[in-house]
């Protein structure tokens, strides 16, 4: 795996995914091998890449890396079938070209040299070994010990390398160590206890991280065959465990604005016309994120959460003066219709500005710029749409939900008229 530095955003013009588009169609001649790009993960260190995440595990145990081979590719061929999913691939790979060393120990051991001290030089000769620092010019150096490049261009130039054995002799490896050439994993690892491919991918475009999760159980599901298993690595697993959490939060949110509003309007249907509202900023605000390609990620449902307070303001600013009309005696009707009126104003001055503002984070470029635009881009959707039809919306609603019975009137004035006989 190799890392490739972007240039600074103010220096070239291109994202990175039309960067990897256009290293993909470079590249896409090279027959002999398979080159996959993907960007890092938004938390450095949490996972492999940016996408979906997810281990194939062996849970029968054979230790047979080929079939496992053949289940990995036959999940990612299906799942790259699949609409919701986009450049799904595996890093695993069992026919790895390597070479075997073969110790012989007889021979080692008639020259003085154990097969320890052998691989550790040749893992100091090959592979480099930290030695100590030094500071030179008021910079500090690592010294790092290793065969010079000439002398390990090849695999044959193994063989070549001398070991000192206890007499201070130099020993060639080639009079104790045979090399075979041989196919296997490059590295084989296991995910909770179990030995484990490694599979990547990205959501295909217009499909949000949850809709290729959903796709991936499915996929799994039909695809694995008895005795092979799937588990979330990376940020996915924490997605996955997740589950249907914010949908709890929208709830819990929802009651909680409920529950307030109940015990100011001292009425538990007075306050459906506030909750009853809201749906139509949240449309709009999946509306804007459709029109602009975004997803519905964590942004987008922060913003959501924030509609419920700014949208439920608005409500109650109609509410709460069409409540006071009706006290005074006006019908319920002609309530709603005054307070829309009076409301009107302050309610679009206030929605407006909120929108303006946003505008910036909806047309933001840059480092961190697909936060700013959906978080931007669902809160304007929501506020602009759920503004337009609230105020259209909310009056209805209280007329439908307002208390029939009228303000007490004052009791009329009766007169008393004696008659003289």
């Amino acid at each position: 795996m190799n890392l490739i530095s972007l240039k600074n955003w103010n220096d070239r013009e291109q994202s990175d995914q039309e960067v990897i588009a256009q290293l993909t169609a470079a590249t896409r001649h090279i027959k002999d091998g398979e080159i996959e790009f993907f960007t890092p993960p938004p938390v450095p260190g949490y996972g492999n890449s940016s996408g979906f995440e997810l281990r194939v595990l062996d849970k029968a145990g054979n230790g047979d890396l080929n079939r496992l081979q053949e289940v990995t590719n036959e999940l990612v061929n299906a799942l790259n079938e699949r609409p919701e999913i986009e450049a799904a691939f595996t890093t695993f790979n069992a026919g790895f070209p390597q070479y075997l060393l073969h110790i012989d120990t007889d021979k080692a051991a008639a020259n003085g040299i154990t097969a320890e001290n052998a691989m550790g030089t040749l893992q100091t000769l090959i592979g480099s070994e930290y030695a100590t620092n030094f500071i030179r010019f008021g910079q500090m150096y690592k010294v790092m010990v290793q065969s010079l490049p000439e002398y390990r261009a090849k695999p044959e130039d193994v063989l070549a390398l001398t070991i000192r054995n206890p007499n201070g002799e130099l020993v060639p490896f080639s009079s104790f160590v045979r090399m075979e050439k041989v196919y296997g994993p490059e590295q084989v690892t296991r995910y909770n206890m179990y030995t484990s491919a490694m599979v990547n991918g990205q959501p295909a475009e217009g499909y949000s991280s949850g809709d290729a999760i959903a796709a991936i159980r499915s996929t799994a599901e039909q695809v694995l065959p008895p005795g092979y298993g799937y588990d979330w690595a990376g940020s996915s697993r924490d997605q996955a465990a997740s589950g249907n959490q914010a949908v709890i939060i929208f709830l819990i949110s929802l009651l909680f604005v409920y529950l307030l509003l109940a015990a100011q309007y001292e009425s538990f249907v007075l306050p459906l016309a506030v909750i009853l509202s809201l749906p139509a900023g949240i449309f709009g605000a999946f509306l804007l994120l459709w029109a602009f390609g975004l997803e519905n990620n964590i942004y987008a449902q922060i913003a959501m959460v924030m509609l419920i307070g700014i949208l439920g303001k608005n409500a109650i600013l109609i509410i709460e003066f069409a409540v006071a009309k009706q006290r005074e005696g006006m019908p319920a009707l002609q309530a709603a219709i005054a307070a829309g009126t009076d409301r009107l104003r302050p309610i679009l001055m206030t929605s407006l500005a909120f929108i303006a503002g946003l505008i910036p984070l909806m047309l933001a470029s840059g480092a961190g710029s697909i936060g700013n635009n959906t978080i931007g881009s669902a809160a304007a959707g929501g506020m602009l749409l759920g503004t337009v039809l609230g105020v259209l919306l909310i009056p209805g609603l209280y007329v439908l939900c307002a208390p029939r019975e009228q303000a007490a009137q004052p009791p009329p004035t009766t007169t008393s008229a004696t008659t003289n006989s």
